[in-house]
């Protein structure tokens, strides 16, 4: 029997993917859920498991777009399943007259001063100097390039001067093509404005080493820096819930929970998964589900539902090295956080100068929707509530707050 397998629809909105990779190939035998192929869609990679055990036959091509329920590859479910598991395809054979027509090597052609090389004084000159001496034109007898000529050589600007020059060229996947779309669509359609701040991440440096171990051993997580800002955006969203609100038309949908896209690098590029009512979580619950969603992203495990249905995104430049930047808006959202790195600097503290490790933190938002009083207001509440995070986000209940 000849079973065809057919793209599984991803989601709603989907209704094709790409063929990222074959698993297996034309003729193996495969196993009945085994993973046969990666197919990327325009919001993540899935995998595509084999329906019925048998042998394989391939209908799609590595990079080729399939519609949602278009065949790509037909299963016998009759074959029998050969010894030692996969089917293996026969190697041809060479014959003994090919074999040494392919082992043979042409021979070098014996090359002179005039055959377009330099002598080894005037090698020696163009090296140093860091041309080729193909760009050189002799002058020598039979055109051989003399010392002379290598002395006066000079390299022209933006001429090759014996550096790799070469190139290479693929294509982009979907996922990073729709990214692609999605970013200049925002910069086209939307009015986006970024506006700064600073945090002195001083009280949250104390209070990660007071309780940075004894969180870890009792909850199995770490105590890290997201669930503090994703904390302080809660507040500062019910504080402007014109930030938690997004554009439809000609009408502004506003939303009485957050959910809290997090941005997080995967194996195929950067994916956005989603915190659900992180209003409700606690310091240990944010901090799990950031560490669950992350591993599920470097994974490749992330599913489309998901990375879907976000009200606001953080993201956070400064795993990478990043001191300041402006983050683009993740649509439909109407604003986005981008965190940087943590760098100590000189700053003025009950009027003297300390060093203290401060973050740059950026809001980038859609001025059509949130106004700039709004925006630098909000920027303003996340950073009040990191830097007195006792009172703001803990209740003046530190141990509580953090379930210890």
């Amino acid at each position: 029997m000849i079973l065809e397998m057919k793209v599984p629809s991803p989601g709603e909105s989907i209704t094709e993917v790409e063929i990222a990779e074959w698993l297996v190939e034309d003729g193996d035998y495969v196993e009945k859920d085994q993973t046969v192929a990666e197919v990327d869609s325009d919001k993540a990679t899935l995998e595509l498991p084999a329906e019925q055990s048998g042998t394989i036959t391939l209908k799609a091509e590595v990079g080729d777009a399939v519609a949602v329920g278009a065949v790509v590859c037909l299963i016998d479910t009759s074959a029998a399943k050969p010894e030692g598991g996969t089917a293996k395809k026969e190697e041809a054979k060479e014959t003994p007259k090919e074999k040494v027509k392919k082992e043979e090597k042409p021979t070098p052609t014996k090359e002179t001063y005039a055959s377009g090389t330099a002598s080894p004084a005037a090698k020696k000159i163009l090296t140093e100097k860091g041309i080729d001496p193909s760009t050189i034109k002799g002058t020598g007898k039979d055109g051989r390039i003399t010392k002379n000529d290598a002395v006066n050589a000079t390299p022209s600007m933006g001429s090759p001067t014996g550096g790799k020059r070469g190139q290479s060229r693929s294509k982009l996947s979907m996922l990073r093509r729709k990214v692609a779309e999605r970013l200049v669509m925002v910069k086209n359609e939307t009015a986006m404005l970024t506006t700064f701040n600073e945090v002195d991440m001083s009280p949250i440096f104390e209070l990660r080493k007071q309780y940075k171990e004894a969180f870890k051993e009792k909850h199995g997580v770490s105590l890290g820096f997201m669930s503090f800002f994703t904390k302080a955006v809660v507040r500062a969203l019910e504080l402007f819930p014109s930030v938690n609100s997004m554009i439809d038309g000609k009408e502004m949908v506003s939303y009485d929970f957050c959910d809290i896209s997090i941005a997080v690098s995967g194996p195929k590029g950067l994916m956005v998964p989603v915190i659900r009512n992180a209003e409700n979580l606690t310091f240990r619950g944010v901090e799990a589900e950031v560490k669950r969603l992350a591993i599920r992203a470097r994974e490749g495990e992330i599913t489309v539902d998901e990375m879907t249905g976000g009200t606001f995104t953080i993201t956070n430049g400064g795993v990478f090295g990043s001191m300041l930047s402006t983050p683009i808006i993740n649509p439909p959202q109407s604003a986005i956080l981008g965190m940087h790195n943590i760098v100590e600097r000189p700053i003025v503290r009950d009027g003297a100068i300390v060093i203290a490790p401060i973050m740059f933190v950026a809001l980038s938002y859609d001025h059509r929707i949130i106004d700039g009083k709004e925006s630098v207001s909000f920027l303003v509440a996340v950073k009040e509530a990191l830097e007195n995070p006792q009172e703001l986000l803990m209740d003046n209940g530190v141990k509580k707050a953090l379930e210890m």
